[in-house]
């Protein structure tokens, strides 16, 4: 499953433009008054500006190749502060053979870059901003989880793990839904999972849009 593009809110836009045109050098391929697109690997990613009090904040992965981890880690500790969990400002999921660093960017989005072992996408040359692989996680903040894997089954998106009523992520390692449960901890962050509105095209399934609607959260699939 692959995320060609991620539409994301914040309060922050140009805050935003700067840390990840300028810090992380990536390419900027779009600016209007309201919102930019920035290209990671595969992926393009929207912030648009959102009119609200309350700056959303998400969490979304980005694939790096599986034997550039440490190189990508370091590369990304010249540019940002880590994020720790118990000391440690790295992690091995043993279940999911995968290395993973967190940051946040200055709207307070949770980034995971992560080496996916099992894919063996490999580079032989430094790191850089251009190997960057894609979005390949975007988190899902719903008040019960698995009744909502159960829509993303029914749109045709199978779980990748077993059900769990506080993380069940679907799809598969190129792109999945992390679906967690409200006020969840972020893993790596002092911060609870809360809900913010966010929209996803998935190649080949159209466009999925995420809206809340009397405390629930709605999915919305555009075929297009």
């Amino acid at each position: 499953m692959k995320f060609t593009n991620l539409t994301l809110l914040t309060t922050n836009l140009g805050e935003l433009k700067h840390f990840y045109s300028e810090v992380l050098e990536l390419p900027l391929l779009k600016e209007e008054r309201t919102s930019f697109v920035v290209q990671i690997g595969s992926s393009a990613v929207t912030f648009k500006h959102a009119d609200t009090k309350e700056n959303p904040v998400y969490h979304f992965a980005v694939n790096i190749p599986s034997n550039k981890f440490q190189e990508a880690k370091s590369w990304l500790n010249s540019k940002v502060i880590l994020n720790k969990e118990d000391g440690q400002d790295e992690v091995f999921f043993e279940s999911w053979n995968a290395h993973a660093v967190y940051f946040e960017d200055p709207s307070g989005n949770i980034v995971e870059f992560i080496a996916r072992h099992n894919l063996k996408k490999e580079v032989n040359h430094p790191f850089s901003a251009e190997d960057l692989l894609n979005i390949s996680e975007i988190g899902i903040v719903v008040n019960e989880v698995i009744p909502f894997v159960r829509k993303l089954n029914e749109a045709g998106i199978p779980n990748w793990r077993e059900d769990s009523e506080a993380l069940t992520p679907a799809g598969d390692e190129q792109g999945l839904f992390i679906t967690v449960k409200e006020a969840r901890r972020w893993f790596f962050t002092n911060k609870e999972a809360h809900f913010f509105p966010f929209e996803v095209s998935v190649e080949g399934m159209g466009r999925f849009l995420f809206n809340k609607e009397q405390g629930e959260v709605i999915m919305e699939n555009k075929v297009e």
